[in-house]
Parts: C-alpha cells; structure tokens; sequence
C-alpha cells in the first residue's frame, strides 16, 4: 500500500497542473476548481485498483473530474458553462497529444529509471538503489558502502543528478531534480 501511495502522489503531481487547466475551461471560479480539483483526488485515490496501468493516467484522471464536474453542477442546480462541441473537440485533442509524448506513461518512465541506472556509474547507482529501493536511512547506506556519512551525501547527489541527466536525455525527466 505504501508504495501504491507513493505511485499515486508521483502521478497526481505530475498530472496536477494539466487537471486544473482540464476543471478551468468547464469552471471560472478558482476557489471551485480547487474544490473540484481535491474532489476528483479523492474518487480517484477511492477507484485506484480499478486503474489499469496500460493505459495513461491523465485522460483516466481526466474522465473522473469531468463526471465530479458534472456532479457538481447538479448539485449546484446550475447549467454547466457549455462551449461548442468543437472547442470540447479540441481542448481533448490537446490533452491527448500531451499524453501520447514520449515518456508520459508510467512504464515508460520506470524503463529510462532503471536504463538510467545501469547507465551511471556503479558508484552512484549502488548506494541510490540501496537508499531508495531498500527505503533504507542515509545513515545505513553509508554503513553499507564503508564510506563516511558526507561521503555519502555527497555520492547520492551526484548520483541523482547524473541520473536526472540521463532522464532528461530520455524524455522522460522535465524538472529539475530537488536537493535532499
């Protein structure tokens, strides 16, 4: 379960600015996107094992704020704001091709991660798999590979930016990494 959370919260935030354009061409209200927007996290958390990983997760995220959208205009006893069927036509051929770049879906980024891995040298990805994989403190991996805990430090933030070089180079990597 632990893990399925993490899957989860790493695709809500990747998907998060594309699902709040998506609540922003059917809502004007900001305060009620972000209600929708926290609404459509919950039914989705709720219908995770329903997800079926083959399939991209934004249009999946996508599907379900336009039915929470829909519910809220019921409730709202409120005609929805309506726009042509072409504008609707467009605005979901838009968000399909985001979805069909390279790198978008979720195998796709767990391939490039361990490609990246064996890419990079040992050095680097051995105490990366060891923090990370065995969820492991900085304390124990630096037991682990016999070096200080500086030393450590220091080789798990050149890992991870060799790493996110890689990713980057993949397509699959559009952030910059973080500080830990």
């Amino acid at each position: 379960m632990d893990k399925e959370k993490k899957s989860f919260e790493i695709l809500v935030r990747e998907n998060s600015r594309m699902l709040t354009v998506f609540l922003s061409t059917r809502i004007r209200e900001q305060a009620v996107i972000d209600d929708l927007f926290q609404e459509t996290m919950l039914v989705a958390w709720k219908r995770l094992p329903d997800y079926d990983l083959d399939r991209p997760f934004g249009p999946w995220l996508r599907g379900i704020a336009y039915r929470v959208t829909l519910d809220y205009f019921k409730k709202q006893s409120r005609i929805p704001f309506l726009m042509s069927e072409s504008v609707n036509e467009l605005i979901d051929k838009h968000f399909e091709s985001i979805n069909l770049e390279k790198g978008d879906m979720w195998d796709e980024k767990v391939e490039a991660l361990n490609d990246c891995l064996k890419i990079i040298p040992e050095k680097y990805s051995s105490v990366i798999k060891h923090k990370y994989f065995s969820q492991e403190s900085i304390l124990n991996v630096s037991e682990w590979a016999g070096i200080s805990l500086e030393a450590c430090k220091k080789r798990m933030q050149r890992g991870r930016i060799l790493l996110a070089q890689c990713l980057k180079s993949k397509g699959t990597l559009f952030v910059k990494p973080q500080k830990v």
